[in-house]
């Protein structure tokens, strides 16, 4: 796997932190092991510092600023995921962004990461929509979406009876058969890495943990929820199951690296843990 950039090792160590702060030794240290340039780590810190995106305490420790609460509360949000969706009774959410397409490209633009990250498609150009099958319904996506970075400008409302051409375009709108089959694979990995993380050197397991455990959480943070018929939830639900074990045997791998560089660690099983399969 690729070694991750400076400012996503930054990112993703300090999401596990739960609030508390690390030292900046742990985080160079950390890039040293996955070949990051002391240089390049502090110069993606002092960016990131800049941006509001980490924070600075008094004693020189880092921890994620206020800039980054919004998307750090979906990333940690991966071990309850189930409880984000409720049953779909066949309407959609649908967001409007032909107000935002007349001489604003750069907010159209903006507005393709927050609606990627809940799982909208563009059903005709300017009309993006997603199952409302989230907890909430119209009210909290539009929240969140805000949250997000989506300009206000943009209409979120609900939609409902589609003709029968668009209804069939809006339920194949997303890859369900990719879908099922990243699931499976994340399974069959994580099983598989879990067994082998024990008999690998420290400085192995931990890279392993980051990387694989990592990538299995950022497509769970980009997973559309969709709704049964479109995608059976079971399969969902047991990436979740097969990431809460990875995540124990992830913890244990960095348990001993992070009491040596005084960086807190939380403890196993918490129910609200970090973004990464580490501790």
């Amino acid at each position: 796997m690729a070694a991750p950039s400076p400012r996503s090792l930054i990112l993703d160590l300090l999401s596990t932190q739960r609030g508390e702060s690390m030292p900046v030794g742990a985080l160079v240290a950390a890039g040293a092991l996955f070949g990051v340039p002391e240089n390049g780590l502090r110069v993606a810190l002092t960016r990131l510092l800049s941006r509001g995106l980490v924070a600075r305490d008094e004693r020189g420790r880092y921890r994620l600023g206020p800039a980054a609460g919004a998307l750090n509360q979906r990333v940690v949000s991966w071990r309850r995921l189930e409880e984000r969706v409720r049953r779909w009774e066949g309407c959609w959410i649908g967001v409007a962004l032909g107000g935002l397409a007349r001489g604003r490209g750069s907010a159209l633009a903006a507005a393709e990461r927050p609606l990627r990250l809940l799982g909208f498609q563009e059903l005709v150009p300017g009309l993006a929509l997603r199952p409302d099958n989230l907890k909430g319904g119209v009210a909290a996506v539009r929240d969140e979406l805000l949250a997000l970075g989506l300009d206000p400008q943009a209409v979120v409302c609900e939609l409902g009876a589609l003709d029968a051409a668009n209804e069939a375009k809006a339920r194949g709108l997303w890859d369900a058969a990719a879908l099922r089959r990243s699931y499976a694979r994340s399974c069959r990995e994580l099983a598989a890495s879990e067994a082998r993380l024990g008999r690998l050197a420290e400085g192995a397991a931990m890279k392993e943990s980051f990387q694989l455990g990592g990538r299995v959480i950022r497509a769970l943070v980009q997973d559309p929820l969709l709704p049964e018929p479109l995608v059976p939830a079971e399969e969902r639900r047991a990436v979740v199951a097969a990431l809460r074990r990875y995540d124990r045997a992830g913890r244990r791998a960095w348990a001993a690296f992070l009491a040596r560089h005084g960086a807190p660690h939380v403890a196993f099983d918490s129910p609200t843990d970090g973004a990464l399969a580490v501790a």
